[in-house]
């Protein structure tokens, strides 16, 4: 196979962030996917969402699992640290990470077949811990390396390119990782730049259990009349329960609002989400409304997409643990041996 690297000189007059970084610099290897994949979109969402934040690369470990979706962490990001589990097996790896040094930003990649099917456990166990991450979910229905067979999540009654009807239930993670205690839960489109990148923003920033179902399309396998996975069914039929902007951390500004204002939602680590609502009465800060929502819009054929659930209290593992706040590699011998006497009361207590 020809590998194709990208040139590393950047045109002089490219843009740089707050700390010096140009776009370019967020960038990974060249995709090998389909053209056209929603993957390749949701990876230059997640480079722009980076860019914007200031966020440096090397503080950002980028974990997946297998599939189409897990090979895109090879495509953003290219200076950070990186880990390619085996299949389903991404979120366990990833708590670990997470135990051993809390001072990285954790982004978990994974598509409906490694996280929905052979990884649900791990991926059950991940959000209701609390482990502070992003894990994003790169949702097209299908199983693209395997050439197409149905995934957990494909729509009862969805046609694959075959003709083949799918008969199962579907799995709807949003539903299962707001009911699992997710603190911060969004579903959002591939092709839909302007909602998704606030979006991952707001995920990267919130301190907990971020989850993110993003609806994208495989070229090959589900874009066709008859899939509910498609570029054009998810377009005409998205319902977008709000358009957001995320806010760098300034003195929070928090008020009661309605339909058709705004509402500033300080997150836990001071920054703050502005969120507009623009359906009546809905409040993200409501799981069960959350939940509800979902449900009436999946009966009519709809896909709610936007900030759908928000904990602005939310705490990860750490605070559930009482863990020490220094990286495990960077205390000496004293940090990490007790010593013989603390040892023994300890294993006195224990008997």
């Amino acid at each position: 196979m020809t590998y194709i690297a990208k040139p590393k000189l950047h045109h002089p007059t490219l843009a740089c962030n707050a700390i010096g970084f140009t776009r370019r610099d967020y960038e990974g290897k060249i995709s090998t996917l389909c053209a056209g994949c929603g993957h390749d979109s949701i990876s230059a969402a997640i480079i722009q969402a980076c860019w914007e934040l200031d966020i440096e690369p090397h503080r950002v470990a980028k974990l997946s699992g297998i599939g189409c979706s897990s090979k895109t962490p090879d495509y953003f990001l290219g200076q950070s640290h990186g880990f390619n589990t085996v299949h389903g097996r991404m979120p366990s790896v990833l708590t670990g990470a997470n135990l051993a040094n809390r001072e990285l930003i954790y982004l978990g990649v994974s598509g409906d077949g490694d996280s929905a099917s052979i990884g649900i456990g791990q991926f059950v166990h991940a959000i209701r811990r609390g482990v502070n991450m992003t894990y994003i979910v790169e949702n097209n229905g299908v199983y693209g390396l395997t050439k197409g067979q149905f995934s957990a999540t494909a729509d009862q009654g969805s046609v694959s390119k075959r003709g083949v009807a799918n008969s199962d239930s579907p799995l709807d993670m949003v539903t299962m990782a707001l009911q699992l205690g997710a603190s911060y839960v969004a579903r959002g489109f591939s092709g839909d730049k302007a909602q998704l990148v606030p979006l991952i923003k707001g995920a990267l920033m919130h301190r907990g259990a971020a989850f993110l179902d993003i609806i994208s399309p495989c070229v090959a396998f589900n874009n066709h009349d008859g899939s509910t996975k498609s570029y054009d069914y998810v377009r005409e039929h998205n319902e977008a329960v709000n358009r957001l902007d995320v806010m760098p951390p300034r003195t929070a500004i928090v008020a009661d609002y309605g339909h058709g204002e705004s509402i500033d939602v300080p997150q836990h680590d001071g920054s703050v989400l502005r969120l507009h609502k623009l359906d009546a009465g809905y409040d993200p800060r409501d799981r069960i409304a959350a939940m509800n929502l979902i449900q009436q819009r999946h009966a009519r054929g709809e896909v709610a997409t936007g900030l759908l659930y928000l904990d602005p209290g939310a705490e990860d593992l750490h605070a559930h643990l009482g863990t020490v706040p220094a990286p495990l590699n960077t205390p000496g011998a004293g940090g990490t041996f007790p010593g013989c006497a603390t040892l023994e009361r300890i294993n006195t207590s224990l008997r």
